[in-house]
């Protein structure tokens, strides 16, 4: 399995809207990536390593795929619309990553 996790940075005077990413543009990118989306998770940080403390991230999504292929072929013909699509609840720039899953329970 391939993981494609999106990570969004807790960048002070930048904008994410939950509410748009949750009811909007991650239902559009499942519906439009298909049955290639095997598992998909979204994380909203609340704290940091240290009580109180702010969180690295706003946000986290992870996309599980069988493999980068399926995740190409799934994705690219998309592209453009789900990249202009993220101006509509972000001005952050995102960190991506790709990961080969060894273990899962």
């Amino acid at each position: 399995m391939i993981k494609l996790s999106v990570f969004y940075p807790n960048e002070e005077g930048k904008k994410f809207d939950k509410d748009y990413y949750l009811d909007v543009h991650m239902p559009l990118s499942i519906k439009l990536q298909g049955d290639a989306v095997k598992h998909v998770e979204v994380e909203f940080g609340f704290s940091g390593g240290m009580p109180g403390s702010q969180p690295p991230y706003v946000a986290v999504c992870h996309f599980l795929y069988d493999s980068f292929e399926t995740f190409q072929q799934a994705f690219m013909p998309h592209a453009q619309t789900l990249m202009d699509d993220i101006q509509n609840y972000t001005d952050i720039q995102t960190v991506l990553q790709f990961s080969e899953v060894k273990m899962s329970l």
